[in-house]
C-alpha cells in the first residue's frame, strides 16, 4: 500500500510540473505570436520623443523610420500620456505608430506580427520548436528511465531552461507573466544546475566542493517572483531589478564554473570534463555578449534572443553525459572536440579579421557570422573525418604509409622462432624501410662488459659507441650521436641489446620514421620475451622427454582435455542461461510478428527490450569473467574492487576484505590473483553458507599472500581431495605453476580457511608433490 502511494506521488509531481509547463508555455507563445516586439530606442528633447536607434534596422528602413524622427502617437495614444517612457526609453510593442519626419511629413506605420522576419524566427519559431522538443524529451526520460533524484532534477532543469527561453518574447514587450517567468526561471536554472551537480558529485563518489544545504538557494528565484510583482506595480524599479537579477545570475554562474573547474583540477574525471565544456561553451556568448555588457555598460553586443540560442545546448549535453556515459569514450570525445575546436577557432578568427578590414559589417552581424562559421567548421571536420574513413581505400596509398610498413615489419619478424634469427630479420627490415645500409644490433654483456655486433664493422662500432652511454638507455629511447642513431631493444639479467643506425652525418630520420622505429622496437622487445619463454619451454619438454618418453604425449593429452573441459563448461553455462533467454525473446518476437492486435504492442515491445538488455548484461558478465576489462586498463586493485562490489550485491554474508597495492614485475601474477579471488568468492557464494567471509591480499618482501576464511559449513578434507570439488584443484594448480604454497584448513561445521603464498623471485621449477599429509585437518597442497 505504501509503495502504491509513493508511486502515485512520484507520478503526481511529474504530471503537475508538465501541466504548469504547458499552461505557462502556451500562454507565453500566444503572447509572443500575437504581439510584435519593435525595440525602437527613443529620447526626449524639448518635450518631444525622438528616435535614436532601432533594433530591427532592416525593418525600420523599410518602414522609413530613421534616427531623428519624432514619435507622436502609439496605438492612437499620445506618447506623453504613456507613463512607462519616464523610466524605459524603448518602444517595445505597438500595432501602429504616428511619426513626424524632419521635413514635416507625418507617417502612419501599421505593424503586424509577421512584418519582422527576424523576430518571427528568433523569438517565436525557434523557441516554439525548442519548447515542444523539451516537452517530448522530458516525457520520454520520465517514462524510459529509472525515477531517481538525479534524473528528476535533470527533467526540471530542461523544463526551466525551456520556459526561460520561451519567455524572452513576452518579457521583451513587458508582459507581466512573461517578466515574472523570465526573471524567476533565469535564477531557477543555475540553482537547479547547482543542485544537479551536488547529486552528480555523490553519484561519482567524490567530495562536494560547495555548501551542503543547497535548498537554501531556492529562496533566490522565489524572492524574484515577489520582486517582479512589486516591479510591475512600480515601473520605476524595472531597470534596477533587471540589473540586480542579471548580477545574481552572473554570481551563480561564477559559483557553478568555480565548482566545475575546481572539481576538474582536483579529481580529473572525464565526466566532469565534458560537463565543464557543456556549461562553459554555451554560456560564453550569453555572458560576454549580453549579460556583462548590459550590466556594466547598459548596452548589448548581441540581443538576449540570439545569445540564448546557445543555452539550448546545455540540457542536451547533460543528457549525453547521463545516458551515454557507457557508450562513449569521454577522453576520446574531448580530445576530438578540442582538436576540431582549435582548427575551427583559428580559421574563424582569421576570417573575421578579413571581414573587418574588407566590409563595414556591424559588430552584432560579425558575431552572428563568427558563431555560424565556427559551428559549421566543427561540423564539417566531423563529417569529413567520417567520409575520409569510408573512402580511405581511394584517398590514401600504402606507399610511404608507416602504419602499413609497421604491419608488414611485425608480420615479417613475427615468423622467426630463434632470437638470433629474430635480430637478423629485424636488422634487414629496418635497413629496407629506412633505406640505410649500415644497421646492426649490439649485444652488451653485463658480466663481462663485452660488446658484440651483428655487423662486419664490429671493431669500428665498439670504438665509436660509448659503453656508459649504452648503460643509460631505457626502453623506448632513441638517441642521436655524432655518428649513429642508438635505440634500446631489450634487456634481461644477462644482456642488453641496442640497435645502431649509422647516419654517416648525412641522413636525418623524420618524425614519422622515428615513430615507426619506436613502435617496432616495442614489438621486438615483446617478441624476444616470448621467444625466450618458448625456448625455455622447449628445453624443459626436451628434458622431460629424455627422462620419460611417455611424458610428452601425456602432457599434450592433459592440456587438450583441460582446454576441452573449459570450453564444455562455458558452452553449458551459455546454453542454460543466455541461449535460453535468447530463444525466449525470439519466440516472443515471433508471436508479435504474427499478432493482429496492436493495442498493447508498445508495452510488449518494451518488455522484450528489457529482456534483451538483461540478456546482454548476462553476456557481458561472461565476457568480463573470461577477460577482466579493468585489469589491463586500471590495474589489479580496480579489478578486485569491482569484483568485490559484484559479490556484495549477490551475497547474503558479511564480506570483510583488505587489499594492498602490489608492485609486481610479472604481470601474469595479476591475472592469477584475480582468478584466485574470483574462485574463492564464488565458492563462498555457492558452498559456504557462511555469515561472515574474510579475504585479504597482503604484500610480502618477495611477492604476496592471500588469506581466506569463512564461518560456514566447511567440509571433509577427503571430499576435497577425492572429488576435486569447489575448484580447489584449479586454484592449487595456478599457485603451483608459480611455485607457491597453497594451504587449506577445514572440517565439517568449522568453516574453512585458505592461505596462499607466492614469491615472485622463486623461478625454480619443481615437479614434486607431497601427499603424505593430505588427510590431516590442516594440510599443504602443492
Amino acid at each position: 500500500m505504501v509503495s502504491v502511494e509513493l508511486s502515485y506521488f512520484k507520478n503526481k509531481w511529474f504530471w503537475s510540473a508538465i501541466s504548469i509547463y504547458l499552461i505557462i508555455g502556451v500562454y507565453l507563445l500566444f503572447v509572443t505570436y500575437s504581439t510584435s516586439f519593435l525595440g525602437i530606442k527613443i529620447k526626449q528633447e524639448d518635450g518631444q520623443w525622438m528616435v535614436t536607434d532601432s533594433y530591427y534596422k532592416d525593418w525600420a528602413k523599410k518602414q522609413k523610420i530613421s534616427p531623428g524622427d519624432i514619435v507622436l502617437k502609439i496605438d492612437g495614444s499620445h506618447i506623453n500620456d504613456i507613463q512607462i517612457f519616464k523610466y524605459d526609453f524603448i518602444i517595445r510593442s505597438a500595432n501602429d505608430l504616428t511619426i513626424l519626419k524632419p521635413n514635416g511629413d507625418k507617417v502612419h506605420v501599421q505593424i503586424k506580427p509577421f512584418d519582422i522576419p527576424q523576430k518571427f524566427y528568433y523569438v517565436f519559431v525557434v523557441p516554439t520548436i525548442y519548447y515542444f522538443l523539451s516537452l517530448i524529451l522530458s516525457v520520454y526520460l520520465y517514462l524510459k528511465q529509472k525515477n531517481t533524484p538525479l534524473l528528476n532534477l535533470l527533467i526540471l532543469f530542461i523544463l526551466t531552461v525551456s520556459l526561460a527561453y520561451v519567455s524572452i518574447g513576452a518579457s521583451g514587450i513587458l508582459n507581466n507573466v512573461g517578466v515574472i517567468v523570465n526573471r524567476s526561471s533565469m535564477l531557477l536554472c543555475p540553482v537547479l544546475l547547482i543542485h544537479f551537480l551536488r547529486l552528480y558529485f555523490d553519484f561519482l563518489n567524490i567530495k562536494w566542493l560547495f555548501i551542503n544545504n543547497i535548498k537554501i538557494l531556492y529562496v533566490l528565484p522565489l524572492s524574484v517572483v515577489f520582486l517582479s510583482i512589486y516591479g510591475i506595480t512600480n515601473s520605476s524599479t524595472h531597470v534596477a531589478l533587471s540589473n540586480i537579477i542579471l548580477g545574481i545570475f552572473f554570481l551563480l554562474l561564477i559559483i557553478i564554473l568555480g565548482i566545475m573547474i575546481s572539481g576538474n583540477f582536483k579529481y580529473k574525471i572525464p565526466q566532469l570534463k565534458i560537463l565543464l565544456s557543456s556549461i562553459i561553451i554555451p554560456f560564453m556568448p550569453f555572458l560576454f555578449l549580453y549579460a556583462l555588457p548590459e550590466v556594466i555598460f547598459h548596452k548589448q553586443i548581441l540581443s538576449a534572443d540570439i545569445c540564448s540560442l546557445f543555452l539550448v545546448l546545455i540540457p542536451y549535453s547533460f543528457i549525453c553525459t547521463q545516458l551515454t556515459e557507457r557508450l562513449f569514450d569521454m577522453e576520446y570525445f574531448i580530445t576530438r572536440l578540442r582538436h576540431y575546436f582549435n582548427f575551427s577557432f583559428a580559421f574563424t578568427i582569421w576570417l573575421m579579421i578579413g571581414l573587418y578590414w574588407i566590409t563595414d559589417l556591424s559588430i552584432s552581424r560579425m558575431t552572428e557570422i563568427f558563431f555560424f562559421t565556427f559551428l559549421s567548421l566543427i561540423t564539417l571536420f566531423y563529417i569529413k573525418e567520417k567520409i575520409d574513413y569510408r573512402k580511405r581505400k581511394i584517398l590514401f596509398s600504402t606507399k610511404g604509409d608507416y602504419i602499413h610498413r609497421l604491419y608488414t615489419t611485425v608480420d615479417s619478424i613475427g615468423r622467426v622462432v630463434k632470437i638470433e634469427d629474430l635480430l637478423e630479420r629485424f636488422v634487414q627490415e629496418v635497413s629496407l624501410h629506412l633505406e640505410i645500409h649500415h644497421v646492426y644490433v649490439l649485444t652488451y654483456d653485463f658480466h663481462t662488459h663485452a660488446v658484440t655486433s651483428t655487423s662486419k664493422l664490429k671493431e669500428y662500432t665498439q670504438n665509436q659507441v660509448d659503453e656508459v652511454f649504452i648503460e643509460q638507455l631505457r626502453l623506448g629511447d632513441i638517441k642521436k650521436t655524432a655518428h649513429f642513431y642508438v635505440a634500446f631493444i631489450h634487456q634481461d639479467t644477462n644482456y642488453k641489446r641496442i640497435l645502431v643506425v649509422d647516419h654517416n652525418q648525412s641522413i636525418y630520420l623524420k618524425e614519422e620514421e622515428l615513430l615507426w622505429l619506436e613502435l617496432v622496437l616495442l614489438y621486438l622487445n615483446n617478441f624476444i620475451e616470448n621467444t625466450k619463454m618458448v625456448e625455455g619451454l622447449l628445453e624443459q619438454l626436451k628434458h622431460m622427454k629424455a627422462a620419460d618418453k611417455n611424458q610428452l604425449p601425456w602432457l599434450n593429452k592433459l592440456l587438450w582435455l583441460r582446454f576441452e573441459e573449459e570450453k564444455y563448461q562455458l558452452a553449458q553455462e551459455l546454453h542454460d542461461t543466455n541461449l535460453q533467454e535468447q530463444l525466449h525473446i525470439a519466440r516472443e518476437m515471433d508471436v508479435l510478428v504474427r499478432t493482429k492486435n496492436t493495442d498493447d504492442l508498445q508495452t510488449k515491445l518494451s518488455k522484450i527490450h528489457e529482456h534483451m538488455l538483461a540478456s546482454l548484461n548476462d553476456l557481458r558478465g561472461y565476457c568480463e569473467n573470461l577477460k577482466p576489462p579493468l585489469l589491463d586498463t586500471l590495474g589489479l586493485n580496480a579489478a578486485l574492487e569491482k569484483l568485490i562490489q559484484k559479490i556484495h550485491k549477490r551475497a547474503e554474508f558479511v564480506l570483510v576484505y583488505a587489499i594492498d597495492r602490489l608492485y609486481l614485475e610479472d604481470e601474469r601474477l595479476n591475472l592469477m590473483i584475480y582468478r584466485l579471488f574470483q574462485e574463492l568468492l564464488n565458492n563462498a557464494l555457492k558452498h559456504s553458507y557462511a555469515d561472515t567471509v574474510e579475504i585479504n591480499l597482503f604484500e610480502t618482501d618477495d611477492g604476496f599472500e592471500i588469506n581466506y576464511s569463512d564461518n560456514g559449513v566447511g567440509c571433509k578434507m577427503d571430499d576435497i581431495i577425492l572429488a576435486d570439488s569447489m575448484g580447489i584443484r584449479g586454484m592449487q594448480e595456478r599457485v603451483q605453476a608459480f611455485n607457491g604454497q597453497f594451504s587449506i584448513n577445514t572440517n565439517l561445521g568449522e568453516g574453512m580457511s585458505i592461505r596462499i603464498i607466492v614469491n615472485e623471485g622463486n623461478t625454480s621449477t619443481t615437479y614434486d608433490y607431497d601427499i603424505c599429509n593430505k588427510r590431516h585437518a590442516h594440510s599443504t597442497i602443492g
